[in-house]
Order: C-alpha cells, then sequence, then structure tokens
C-alpha cells in the first residue's frame, strides 16, 4: 500500500510541476540554429515574415570561425506562431536567450525588422553586445514619409491584423508578388521571400508590420555604446540626408549605401556586402 501511495505523490507532484513551470516559464519567441565554432558568435535576425534561411551564404562564408546563432521569429516562414508577438517582447526574448545561454558580446546583425530589433537590443541592452550590423533599417521607418510622425500609445493593430486576415491567399500573394518586386531585384530570391511570407501566419505578420511602423528608436540609439554598421539600399542614396538625421545619435556608426541593391542587399549586391560585414567584423 505505502508503494503506491508514494508512486501517487509522485505523479501528482510531476503534474503540480509541469502545470506550475509551465506558466512561469515562456517559451521563446523563435527557432535557433546553431552552427560554427569560435569564441566570437553572431546572432543573426531576419526581417518581415522571413526565414532564418535568407542568412544562409552569410552564415557559410562565417561559421569556419565564428559560432553562429541563426533565428526565425515565430509564426514566421512556416513556424509555429506564438501570442505576444510584439516588437518589444521580441526584442526582451532575444536578450534574454543571450543572457541565459551565456552569449559573451555576440555581434547582432539584422535585416529590417530583425534591424530595428537589433539596434534595440543594443540600445535597451548596451552591455550585451559588442557589435551590430543593420542591413537596410531605419530606427524609424515612418517618419520617412512623415516627419512629424510620434508613435501612438496603446496603438491598436487590430483594423490592421483584420484587413491581412480577411483577404483570401490569392489576394495576399498577388499583393506579395508586387511588393517583393520592388524589394529585391534577384528573381529567384523573390520567390523565395513570396514563398517565406506565403507560409507566414498571417496574424503576426500583419501584427509586426503594424507594430514596427508605430515604433520611434531614434532617441533610444544615443544608448548604444557598441560600434555599428549601418548598410542601406541603392534607393535610400536619394534620401541620404533623411536617413542621416534619423543615424545622428548613434555615434560609432559607418553608414554606407549599396550602389545596386534594393531592399534584400544580402541578395542583390552580395560581393560588397559580404566585404562590409569581413571589414567591420574583423
Amino acid at each position: 500500500m505505502k508503494k503506491h501511495t508514494w508512486l501517487i505523490i509522485v505523479i501528482l507532484f510531476t503534474a503540480l510541476c509541469t502545470n506550475v513551470f509551465g506558466q512561469t516559464t515562456p517559451t521563446r519567441p523563435f527557432e535557433v540554429k546553431k552552427s560554427g565554432q569560435g569564441k566570437q558568435a553572431i546572432l543573426f535576425i531576419p526581417g518581415l515574415g522571413c526565414s532564418g534561411e535568407v542568412w544562409n551564404q552569410t552564415v557559410e562564408k562565417f561559421e569556419k570561425n565564428y559560432t553562429c546563432y541563426t533565428l526565425t521569429m515565430a509564426g514566421f516562414a512556416g513556424t509555429q506562431p506564438q501570442p505576444e508577438a510584439t516588437f518589444t517582447n521580441w526584442e526582451n526574448q532575444i536578450a534574454r536567450y543571450i543572457r541565459e545561454n551565456n552569449i559573451q558580446k555576440p555581434i547582432i546583425i539584422g535585416h529590417s525588422v530583425g534591424g530595428g530589433l537589433t539596434l534595440a537590443i543594443a540600445a535597451d541592452y548596451p552591455q550585451l553586445i559588442g557589435k551590430i550590423i543593420v542591413v537596410d533599417a531605419l530606427p524609424c521607418l515612418s517618419a520617412l514619409r512623415n516627419p512629424t510622425f510620434k508613435p501612438k500609445e496603446n496603438n491598436d493593430c487590430t483594423p490592421v491584423i483584420n484587413q491581412f486576415t480577411a483577404i483570401t491567399n490569392d489576394q495576399f500573394e498577388q499583393m506579395q508578388k508586387s511588393n517583393i518586386a520592388g524589394l529585391v531585384a534577384d528573381t529567384l530570391s523573390q520567390k523565395k521571400v513570396i514563398s517565406w511570407t506565403m507560409q507566414s501566419d498571417r496574424k503576426t505578420f500583419a501584427g509586426l508590420f503594424c507594430d514596427f511602423l508605430n515604433t520611434d528608436l531614434r532617441e533610444k540609439l544615443r544608448s548604444i555604446q557598441c560600434p555599428a554598421l549601418i548598410l542601406l539600399e541603392n534607393p535610400f542614396t536619394r534620401l541620404k540626408s533623411a536617413i542621416e538625421e534619423q543615424y545622428k545619435n548613434l555615434k560609432d556608426a559607418q553608414l554606407q549605401y549599396s550602389s545596386k541593391a534594393l531592399h534584400f542587399i544580402m541578395f542583390d549586391d552580395k560581393e560588397w556586402y559580404q566585404d562590409q560585414l569581413t571589414g567591420f567584423i574583423k
């Protein structure tokens, strides 16, 4: 009888631990692929709706000498969506992952929304990061069109989410084909990006898009203490004064403009892009 009593207690205790700790330990909002080896770590954050595969050629170049952590955010490119998919939550959870895994002074490379996350992490956790590379992202994208832009408190993204989730897959695909044609020149890469966004959870996609448009990091840049490399698409050369005004509070920064690339610089200007990374990292 005693044996059965102890067995019941063990089962109940296990169930209690599973319930309690399952509730208090959040699942991280991204998948991580770790590769390579080296004392210095590089962490890669992709952009809106994209898979970590967007970094494949970059990782291939660096994983011989560096430990690479490639993220795919939850809900993007076929990964399982999660609640609380917000810019701030993702920023904090990436910083938490760096701390919990004892990743010492990593270099963070982020593209688009991932570039925004890179800036936010470096600003809010300045002691955590060694260097940052931002691939075609701005501290405040909305201010590029509206110089008087100010973010809304408690911004409601429900209308945007409803709009995105109401359209059919065919309509969403046509929208993505049209948009992505202006973001990447290479046609094979266009197909990759369209495929990733089509596999993304529409609610997460729309919510992060809305959240990022309501983000302003311009003043926060003052808190960044690490060296920064900002790589920008060729069309931004026509807006240099506005771009450099946005980055004026980032003191230790190099701003470099591609001579030919659109938004996906890693696809459209590969050699220049990789030379910029190599020179800055070394």
